[in-house]
């Protein structure tokens, strides 16, 4: 239980950008800061890894459109890694705690995911794409001050978590009608981009004369 407002800070966060809290509790397990970080968090190989995947997707989160394929590919990885992430936190392999927290972790991921793709297919509505860049760094700058709040007030950082949680829903219901309008763009493009591959022409609705 001690452990569970961490668990809830780390799903939130992995749901918006999993190797950076990866990385951040790594570095703060492998500086001695926290002893709340595990072991596997902190090796080399997994510091290595997870700063290179964020690389990655600091370059991918800011170009529109790629941002919201790459938002696609994450569907499942941060989910999975917010799971893996809070198990590990809990320990005790296979306890019953452990397996809570990776519940907790996993759907609070999933959750936070949803709200920060849905986002960003509003987002990309725009035509401009300084709008991607200053969400993209308004997102890791929160999740790096959130995960670094949480190792030190973990309950406060807790209900912040929470409160962004259920914030981003509500916006998220808001801009609904922005995204249909994504999906409509991006159906769009697809089938444009099908019938220049094949060499056809869009099918006319009209009787021939």
């Amino acid at each position: 239980m001690s452990v569970l407002p961490l668990v809830f800070t780390s799903g939130w966060a992995s749901g918006i950008n999993a190797y950076a809290v990866v990385l951040l509790l790594g570095i703060f397990g492998a500086t001695g800061v926290s002893d709340e970080v595990p072991a596997s968090l902190q090796r080399t190989d997994v510091l290595v890894v997870a700063a290179v995947l964020f690389l990655c997707e600091t370059v991918a989160d800011r170009i529109p459109y790629v941002d919201s394929v790459w938002d696609s590919v994450h569907t499942v990885v941060r989910p999975v890694a917010g799971a893996v992430v809070a198990a590990l936190l809990a320990g005790e392999s296979g306890s019953l705690p452990e397996l809570a927290a990776g519940a907790v972790g996993g759907s609070t991921a999933l959750m936070s995911h949803l709200v920060k793709a849905g986002t960003r297919m509003a987002v990309n509505t725009s035509p401009e794409p300084f709008s991607n860049i200053a969400v993209s760094t308004a997102e890791d700058l929160g999740v790096a001050g959130i995960i670094t709040f949480a190792i030190f007030h973990p309950l406060a950082a807790a209900v912040i978590a929470a409160t962004l949680l259920l914030l981003g829903l509500v916006v998220l219901i808001f801009l609904a009608s922005r995204i249909r309008r994504f999906l409509r763009r991006r159906a769009q493009r697809r089938e444009e981009k099908h019938l220049a591959g094949t060499g056809s022409e869009p099918r006319s609705h009209w009787p021939s004369g």
